[in-house]
């Protein structure tokens, strides 16, 4: 079809209901990536002596750990070619694409054999398995924040954008979910033996499924009203060369924001197990509560940010996490209560919050059309290679040299930087490169 012909009729304003159709089949899409993605960290604590029998339980979660890195090394390798692909080809074939690709990776780790099969084989295999999952996530974050912002509408832009980061979270708690139902289900020998395989072959099945919703969705009228007259669509030298100061602030902002997260979400897991001394059981419950609540949160604050503004919801959010990090970490490793351990996370997901619940629509906005989906996902799996996938070794490796505490002020300091670079943002609110819809 001509781009002429592709474009007829996206003047029309879009009708509210499909609207909220592709909203919500772009948010599903999006909870099965992440669910597959955090199905390893959640079922790790069950895993890692299959793949790496020496030593003791902190030492074969800082290898298991070293792997979950390794995963975000491969992130901004899957955002720079999907972002190209999303920026040249529509975000629907980007998002149909690393949705592929996530199914592949979680099927291979739910079939592979241990190292007491097959030896170091079996630790290169997870490496390899974990290398394509962060190919398909690196791509997945910037081709859906971008067709979510894209289809949300200026009015309520925060609002239906937040689904995405809504949806972000609800991988993480479906892995949870399913993994207490494989607790209260399965022996504890069983699980650790073999159970722990059975959330990677789900992710699996429903990465398939969900491949086939994403052929079904609209292209978004943005990318087909902005791009329909330049060839410059996807180019890398033209994002760093007419873009830098926006790809830095995007770069602080995740550095910020995906630190803040793995440390409060995923390693919180480990951490009220290792450190507080909660059983594994007691820490998965306290996280799956937490993950509950922090999902409705999101469109609260997204749409405070349509009233308020953008710029000072991310600001407000990631100073009063740095304030708070330190304390309420110390705090939390010192409850023998899980009800206070509860209450205490929380207070770290409301700050985190003001920088989730907006943070892919800030980012979208920040750029035109043709180079969006590449401006919002390289900066964005760059920094989250060097800042969040490397949050859990981190802090393992803190832990080992009996320096605990130094990583609360780590995590207070970057967010520090995260928040004096949101300060400094232009009212997205007012200056959105996204085309009115």
């Amino acid at each position: 079809m001509a781009e002429g012909a592709a474009t007829a009729g996206v003047t029309e304003r879009m009708p509210p209901l499909k609207r909220i159709k592709a909203i919500l089949g772009g948010s599903a899409g999006n909870l099965v990536e992440w669910y597959d993605w955090f199905a390893y960290s959640s079922t790790s604590l069950y895993f890692a002596a299959h793949f790496f029998p020496k030593g003791d339980a902190v030492a074969q979660q800082l290898q298991t750990a070293a792997i979950f890195a390794a995963g975000f090394v491969a992130r901004p390798a899957g955002a720079w070619l999907m972002g190209v692909y999303a920026d040249r080809r529509g975000r629907r074939a980007a998002l149909t694409l690393s949705v592929a690709l996530m199914s592949l990776g979680s099927f291979a780790i739910a079939v592979l054999p241990t190292y007491a099969t097959i030896g170091v084989l079996a630790q290169l295999g997870l490496l390899a398995a974990r290398l394509v999952q962060g190919l398909s996530l690196g791509g997945e974050y910037g081709a859906s924040a971008t067709y979510m912002s894209e289809m949300a509408g200026r009015r309520h832009r925060g609002f239906w954008s937040s689904f995405q980061y809504l949806s972000l979270i609800g991988g993480q708690v479906a892995a949870l979910f399913v993994l207490v139902i494989l607790q209260h289900v399965l022996s504890k020998a069983d699980l650790a033996a073999w159970g722990w395989r059975i959330p990677f072959a789900i992710g699996g099945l429903l990465a398939i499924v969900v491949f086939w919703i994403r052929t079904g969705l609209d292209e978004t009228r943005a990318y087909l009203r902005e791009t329909a007259a330049t060839s410059e669509r996807g180019r890398t030298m033209t994002l760093i060369r007419q873009h830098p100061r926006e790809f830095a602030i995007v770069l602080v902002l995740t550095a910020a924001g995906s630190l803040a997260f793995y440390a409060y979400t995923t390693y919180m897991q480990k951490f009220l197990v290792n450190t507080a001394g909660f059983s594994k059981d007691t820490g998965t419950a306290i996280m799956a509560g937490v993950l509950v609540l922090y999902m409705p949160i999101q469109p609260l604050v997204g749409w405070l940010s349509d009233i308020v503004g953008r710029r000072t919801t991310i600001a407000v959010g990631l100073g009063l996490g740095a304030l708070a990090t330190y304390p309420v970490m110390t705090a939390i490793s010192h409850s023998t209560s899980a009800l206070a351990a509860f209450g205490l996370i929380m207070i770290l997901i409301l700050c985190h919050s003001g920088y989730s619940a907006v943070n892919a629509v800030v980012k979208a906005e920040l750029f035109p059309a043709h180079v969006r989906a590449l401006g919002v996902s390289l900066p964005y799996a760059l920094a989250n290679a060097l800042f969040g996938g490397t949050a859990e070794y981190v802090a393992e490796w803190l832990k080992q040299a009996k320096i605990e505490s130094g990583f609360y002020i780590y995590i207070a300091a970057v967010m520090m930087a995260g928040a004096i670079a949101a300060a400094r943002l232009r009212n997205t609110n007012v200056t959105s490169l996204i085309a009115d819809d």
